[in-house]
């Protein structure tokens, strides 16, 4: 490992953990650490098709299969296998076995007519947080108040495998709606939904990993990509209704991960987490949650959205 390249931090992560090194640039990670070249998505054809998901620990590789093919390309929705496989025994384990690069439908989509950019990779006034190397790093939030809207962004995790994949310590941070309603960014690749159905005992609960409704609701689909690959959230947002300060709706969200409905219109009786502590509101802005860990984010605009009904 040669030092702290350009795109390599050290994470803090609290007084009773050791630091371990982050990656934010895939080009220094393919060099510096070897298990990032062999990290990844794989499909197998013939008779018996899957999928696996390979993800780097600090030593060796948790390896989740599904029957069929990848989530959202072939898995039929039987049983996962998770192991761990050692740093030896990962080739032999692979043989066989074909190594895709999966990207989202809406990577790269353009905000269309009457969206409201937020973030296009220059500072702005509207958003407030550090903009470097033209993204938008976690801890940081919009200033544009919305109501109801089609938003689009996309996030790119560090590669931490120092930390165990679900490790709130590994690429944490979260898509907060009005401060109130978060939908998780964590780098819980190859892990099982079924909690109890991994090789590798998770460090924390499946509604706290990626792409949940935080504390509240897992996703449909688990749709993650691995780290340092680009992934997207398009999200539906109704505000809920107030009536003299009373609330007489509540808020309801749909979001697509890698363009894959994982929450369908799901109603939202109370905010997520901390943000369920918080008074709900018909309009607010958007954060982007900083947990120490450097997750980027880019290419954020909304498209404000008439009500059907009042």
């Amino acid at each position: 490992m040669t030092g702290v390249g350009i795109g390599m931090a050290l994470a803090l992560t609290g007084a009773k953990k050791a630091e371990v090194p982050v990656w934010t640039d895939p080009d220094e990670a393919f060099t510096e650490h070897p298990g990032f070249a062999i990290q990844g998505e794989y499909v197998r054809g013939g008779d018996a098709p899957a999928g696996r998901q390979v993800a780097a620990k600090e030593e060796g590789f948790v390896v989740l299969t599904y029957p069929g093919g990848l989530p959202g390309e072939g898995w039929d929705g039987g049983d996962l296998k998770s192991e761990v496989v050692s740093d030896e025994e990962i080739a032999e384990r692979l043989a066989g076995w074909e190594k895709v690069e999966r990207k989202s439908p809406t990577l790269g989509a353009k905000p269309p007519e009457g969206a409201v950019v937020l973030f296009s990779g220059e500072p702005a006034d509207t958003v407030e947080g550090e903009v470097k190397d033209e993204l938008l790093w976690a801890g940081s939030q919009t200033t544009v108040p919305l109501r109801d809207f089609h938003l689009h962004l996309e996030f790119r995790l560090p590669y931490k495998p120092g930390r165990n994949p679900g490790s709130q310590d590994r690429g944490n941070s979260g898509v907060y709606l009005f401060n109130n309603y978060e939908c998780q960014v964590l780098d819980s690749f190859a892990l099982d939904f079924d909690e109890e159905n991994n090789a590798i005992t998770p460090e924390s609960r499946n509604t706290q990993w990626c792409a949940s409704f935080y504390k509240m609701k897992i996703p449909d689909v688990p749709m993650s990509l691995p780290p340092l690959a680009w992934q997207t959230y398009d999200i539906d947002f109704r505000a809920p209704r107030f009536v003299d300060g009373e609330k007489t709706e509540n808020a309801r969200i749909t979001v697509r991960h890698n363009g894959v409905v994982v929450h369908d219109d799901v109603e939202m009786e109370t905010g997520t987490g901390a943000g369920g502590k918080r008074p709900e509101k018909p309009e607010g802005l958007i954060y982007f949650q900083g947990h120490g860990n450097p997750v980027a984010f880019r290419n954020i605009w909304a498209v404000p959205q008439e009500s059907v009904s009042e």
